[in-house]
């Protein structure tokens, strides 16, 4: 029996050491990712506003090429645009102007226009209807005496602003633009 459990006892030894053996030399498959890095940049928006005619002459009943254009630079996040016009006092005695079809009155906001902007309807976005205004054909020449100073010309003033359109109606960008512009 001292010779069976030697026996047996060995060859548990062995048995161990091939198990060992066996165990130790096994290559097991492994893989690993590389890092991914989630990196936050910044959003922006760019506009411009221009015009490629400055020198205004008017003569009753003639038509007065104004081209003012609003830009969204390339890269701009979708952003709903604004145009406000502001008009002298005296503006509606002399001139008849039009917003573009594209443009629509922001309720309660005379003067204030808006459209939407994505990166698939990048512009320029025309401001005026057929890039005109009209002199009123009931203008006189003394009315026209009458404007002595520069500070009493007629004028249209125009304003562009863009604000994002993800997470805002276009009142409550409309209420954004206007905090920004105040500080």
């Amino acid at each position: 029996m001292k010779n069976r459990k030697k026996t047996l006892l060995m060859s548990l030894a062995a048995v161990l050491l091939v198990v060992a053996g066996v165990f130790g030399t096994m290559a097991f498959l492994t893989d690993k990712t590389d890092p991914l890095t989630n990196t936050f940049t910044v959003g922006n928006i760019d506009i411009t506003l221009d015009e490629t005619k400055e020198d205004f002459k008017m003569v009753p009943g003639n038509a007065i090429e104004k081209d003012p254009k609003i830009t969204v630079e390339a890269g701009s996040e979708d952003a709903w645009v604004f145009v406000k016009v502001d008009e002298s006092e005296n503006l509606d005695n002399f001139i008849k102007w039009s917003i573009a079809n594209e443009w629509t009155e922001l309720d309660g906001n005379s003067g204030v226009y808006y459209r939407e902007y994505d990166s698939d309807n990048t512009g320029p976005f025309n401001v005026l209807e057929d890039n005109k205004v009209t002199v009123k054909e009931e203008v006189t020449k003394k009315m026209m005496d009458g404007l002595t100073e520069s500070e009493n010309y007629p004028t249209l003033t125009f304003t562009a602003y863009a604000v994002q359109k993800d997470n805002l109606t276009v009142e409550q960008a409309w209420e954004q633009a206007q905090k920004e512009a105040n500080y």
